[in-house]
């Protein structure tokens, strides 16, 4: 797949301007532009608008969730963000957007945004070893940092040895090493031949990072994510258990099944508080919509790397049973046109995906972490699917989306794997 900096070459050659701020965010020092055509102003349709909400609704209703939060932008027609449902089952307040909610996974691209910066300054090589800068692992020295973003390094993962020490101490502060480890006492693959989803190389990739440049990623996502793209929530919180953020907060749930199978889908736990060390530079980030759409852009384009050339020419196939189009590479997937990340972390599924070339961007979370993670990207790619056939406003033109999916393929992947059911009539 060509590289998002040769995308952007055709997209100005194409006379598509600089955005500066396709999203609002706050103002900040060194802001980066990210190249995409103009927003224009305005909401998308409203049987667009009705559509997206549908099917985010029937994902809240598959999850669990009493909750979402979701923003769906649309260059040629309008934009919507919106909160849905209550702040808790049953009531508890309604959803607003400026909550704030758990990155998950999309913390992993912005790792590897640190590490293509510090690779970019010469601080490190990317294909200097992990054991230059980590000790305690000389079995890894045929490990690169590249591999470790790339997600090729043959590690296993520690979070599904884990869920129940998660489960039972939310606010327990992990030492990331002794995460990893539960993830290198997997079985291997040979490094450098094949996609492997690893949390624990993400979680050694920070470590490396921190050693190397003499911070904490707490520190370099701030100076080398959050400032630049003037983001006013995103953040590494510390390791203290605490909720997202500071100020209003969308409350986090986690339904689990009995021994029977029955999924607590009425009475789920709530696991906004929590520490974030659990995820760490994996997927320990916070963020709300407006932040988590304008990061989408930024890792779509490139914006943060602009010496980063190559960051998504070579992807990988995700796994043998996924479709040809569904790729990874550089800390982020691609799907079709599409470009971004999901997961999951106890309380959310998030997602967030945008198309370099029309600026389509999606964002979105789920504020129950118990159902299969992949939810958060087939309703991201539904939503995708939704907008991308938004008619134009005067003046526009609606742009080839070329996504390889329906709207209704990943609705019905998302029921296929519902874990709660409507209340009965």
């Amino acid at each position: 797949m060509r590289s998002l900096r040769s995308r952007g070459v055709v997209a100005v050659a194409a006379g598509l301007v600089t955005l500066v701020a396709l999203l609002s965010g706050c103002s900040g020092r060194e802001s980066v532009e990210i190249d995409l055509p103009p927003q224009v102003e305005g909401a998308l349709p409203d049987e667009t608008a009705q559509q997206l909400e549908a099917a985010v609704t029937s994902a809240m209703t598959a999850t669990g969730s009493s909750g979402a939060i979701v923003g769906v932008w649309a260059p040629w027609s309008g934009s919507w963000v919106a909160g849905l449902g209550t702040q808790a089952p049953g009531g508890g307040g309604a959803v607003d957007t400026d909550m704030a909610f758990r990155a998950a996974d999309v913390t992993r691209a912005m790792t590897c945004d640190v590490m293509f910066q510090v690779a970019a300054e010469g601080t490190i090589e990317l294909d200097d070893s992990v054991t230059d800068y980590v000790n305690g692992f000389p079995d890894l020295v045929d490990v690169t940092l590249r591999q470790l973003c790339d997600g090729t390094a043959g590690i296993g993962a520690y979070t599904p040895q884990l869920q129940s020490q998660f489960f039972s101490n939310l606010e327990r502060q992990w030492d990331p090493r002794e995460l990893a480890g539960y993830g290198l006492g997997q079985d291997r693959i040979e490094p450098g031949t094949e996609y492997r989803d690893s949390d624990s190389g993400y979680l050694l990739l920070g470590s490396a990072l921190e050693r190397a440049t003499g911070m904490s990623m707490r520190e370099l996502l701030e100076e080398r994510i959050a400032e630049p793209l003037d983001l006013a929530v995103t953040a590494l919180p510390t390791r203290t258990a605490a909720p997202p953020a500071d100020g209003p907060v969308l409350p986090g749930y986690w339904s689990t099944a009995n021994a029977e199978g029955a999924w607590n889908c009425t009475e789920p736990p709530e696991v906004t508080k929590m520490s974030a060390s659990i995820g760490g530079a994996d997927s320990g980030a916070v963020t709300d919509i407006t932040d988590l759409g304008r990061y989408a852009q930024a890792l779509a384009t490139g914006a943060l790397t602009p010496d980063a050339s190559d960051r998504f020419e070579s992807p990988l196939p995700v796994a043998a049973d996924q479709p040809t189009w569904f790729t990874a590479a550089g800390g982020a997937y691609q799907a079709g046109a599409l470009i971004g990340q999901y997961g999951a972390i106890p309380g959310y599924l998030t997602a967030a995906f945008a198309d370099p070339r029309t600026g389509m961007t999606v964002a979105v979370v789920l504020n129950n972490s118990g159902a299969n993670p992949n939810i958060g990207a087939w309703l991201a790619w539904e939503l995708a699917a939704i907008a991308s056939k938004a008619p134009a406003m005067e003046g526009e033109t609606v742009p080839e989306a070329g996504l390889p999916w329906t709207a209704q393929q990943q609705h019905d992947a998302i029921l296929a794997n519902a874990i709660c059911q409507p209340p009965a009539e």
